[in-house]
Parts: C-alpha cells; sequence; structure tokens
C-alpha cells in the first residue's frame, strides 16, 4: 500500500457531530476537575522536581525528539504532523488511573495532569507550530490550512480551560453535590463521548480499517519514546521510585482526545492525522495497561540513607 495515499483521505465528520464531539471534551473535563482542588496545583511549589522533570520531559523533550522521529521514519507528511500533534497535546486523564495501578505516585500524577491541561493552553499550539514548522515535509500543510496559534489557544480554552475552571469552582462551592453527581456524570461523559466517536468511527470504517495497518507500528514506537523518555528523565534525575514511574505514565498517556478534536477543527479530518491520533487513543490504553501490570509485580525499592 502507498503511504502516501493517506495523505489525500479526508475522514468524514459532519459540523453537528463535531459540535458534539467538542461539547462532550469539554463535559469529560468538567467532570475531571471536579475532583481537582488549588492543592494539586500549589503542591508543585512545595515538592516542585518530580512534577518539573515530568512536565519538561512532557512539552519539551517529546515534541523535540518526537519532530526529530518524523525525519528519521519513512512516513507520509500527514502522518508525521499527526505524531507531532500528539506530542504537543497535555498527558491523559487515563494516566491517573494507570499510576495508580502501577504502584506510582498519584500525588505526582494529578499534579502533572492539572499543570500540563493548564499549559496545554499555551504550549500544545506553540509546539505545534514550532515542530511542524520545522519538519520540511509538514511544513506545507500548517501553510495550506494558514494554522492561526491563536485559534488552536482560543479552541483549547474553550474545551479544556473553562469546563475545567468551572469544574473547579462547583467542586468548591457545591461539595455535598459533587459527592452525589460526581460518578453518574462522569459515567454520562464518558458514554456519549465513546458514542460520538463510535459515530465518527462508523462513518469512516473503510478508511480506518485501510490504512491503520500503516500507523500500527509506528505508534508502538512513538509511545515507547515517551514511555521511555518520562523514565530516563525521572532515573536521570533521581527521582524516587514511585516518582519515577509517575513521571514515565504521564509523559506516555497523551490527551489524544484533544488532538482529534483539533484535527477536525483545524485540518478537516486529514487521514493520517486523524488515524494516528485515534489509534494513539486505544493505543496507549494497551501499553499503559501493560507497563502498569508489569510495575504493579515489581516491589518498590526505596533509597536507604
Amino acid at each position: 500500500m502507498d503511504a502516501a495515499a493517506v495523505d489525500a483521505v479526508r475522514l468524514n465528520f459532519n459540523p453537528s457531530g463535531l459540535l458534539a464531539l467538542n461539547a462532550v471534551i469539554g463535559l469529560m473535563m468538567f467532570g475531571i476537575a471536579l475532583d481537582l482542588k488549588p492543592s494539586d496545583f500549589t503542591r508543585i511549589l512545595k515538592a516542585p522536581k518530580a512534577p518539573a522533570i515530568g512536565l519538561g520531559a512532557q512539552f519539551i523533550l517529546l515534541p523535540a525528539f518526537t519532530f526529530l522521529l518524523t525525519l528519521v521514519l519513512p512516513i507520509s507528511p500527514s502522518i508525521a504532523l499527526g505524531m507531532i500533534l500528539v506530542a504537543s497535546c497535555p498527558g491523559g486523564n487515563l494516566s491517573n488511573m494507570m499510576t495508580y495501578l502501577a504502584g506510582g505516585n498519584s500525588a505526582v500524577s494529578v499534579s502533572m495532569t492539572a499543570v500540563s491541561t493548564a499549559a496545554a493552553v499555551v504550549m500544545t499550539p506553540l509546539n505545534l507550530a514550532v515542530w511542524g514548522s520545522l519538519n520540511p515535509a509538514t511544513a506545507p500543510i500548517l501553510r495550506q490550512v494558514s494554522l492561526n496559534p491563536i485559534d488552536v489557544f482560543f479552541t483549547i480554552v474553550m474545551i479544556l480551560g473553562i469546563p475545567m475552571v468551572l469544574g473547579m469552582m462547583v467542586g468548591r462551592w457545591a461539595p455535598r453535590l459533587v459527592d452525589r453527581i460526581r460518578k453518574p456524570f462522569k459515567i454520562f461523559a464518558v458514554c456519549v463521548f465513546l458514542a460520538v466517536v463510535g459515530g465518527a468511527l462508523a462513518a469512516n470504517w473503510h478508511n480506518f480499517i485501510k490504512y491503520v495497518g500503516l500507523v500500527a507500528l509506528v505508534v508502538a514506537i512513538h509511545n515507547a519514546l515517551a514511555l521511555g523518555l518520562g523514565y530516563s528523565s525521572a532515573r536521570l534525575a533521581k527521582l524516587p521510585p514511585r516518582d519515577v514511574r509517575a513521571v514515565a505514565i504521564e509523559v506516555g498517556i497523551q490527551n489524544s482526545a484533544l488532538g482529534l478534536i483539533l484535527v477536525f477543527d483545524f485540518f478537516g479530518g486529514l487521514g493520517g492525522m486523524a488515524i494516528i491520533t485515534a489509534w494513539w487513543g486505544v493505543w496507549h490504553i494497551i501499553s499503559g495497561l501493560i507497563v502498569a501490570s508489569f510495575w504493579s509485580r515489581q516491589p518498590i525499592k526505596e533509597a536507604t540513607a
């Protein structure tokens, strides 16, 4: 199969479906923010080393090494730009659960998720614009769509920033209400999200099946790079074992749902970008569970004085 053919594919997602997907991502962020507290952000000020190392790996090392990877791998421009987009996204929400299952430091994971989500408002459009423009194969795509980082900024504010602030406000001002609605609201948001994405996938099933084989190995390599960067950075910084696990998983689990929104909002469902972002959303769950399962069987060896 000609890998370049995927660059000509445009996945179909009607305007009402796209609006629904944006709304559902906002609902999911609102539900997650119900559990966030200001301490999840200020904790970094009290114990900054682990989150700082993780966020550096998340927003500096991963996009930079992804850029280098796109220059080495024999991939089409749209797949390369999809990789850069995923690397520019903040940590995924599943990372907190994976960290818990792996015996990692959940406080570090939650802090990183909270701060990376807030930082994504600036860092995601910045990294996408910078690294996408530096790659000679992907730069023409950015010029063709006339990508404006400010437009991406406002989109992320709408679907992540505002719901996060509103969720934290409701959690602070109505804790009893939150206790009642937390679980059913999250279940509802996830079910609606799956329904919307399932509908989009069904409408593009032929193209997804036809081209997913092109990106499966690429995503596996890319995800291994992300996990490895998080793990290596934490080990080189001599973080405690539980912090190492948290940082590795946080960097390896990306918010691919946000990436998918940006693909349809700004790139018209460009085939390689959409398929690699969608498959990332599947694969990082598989790889995260594998890593968590492995680490859950490994005893924590704390450093001794």
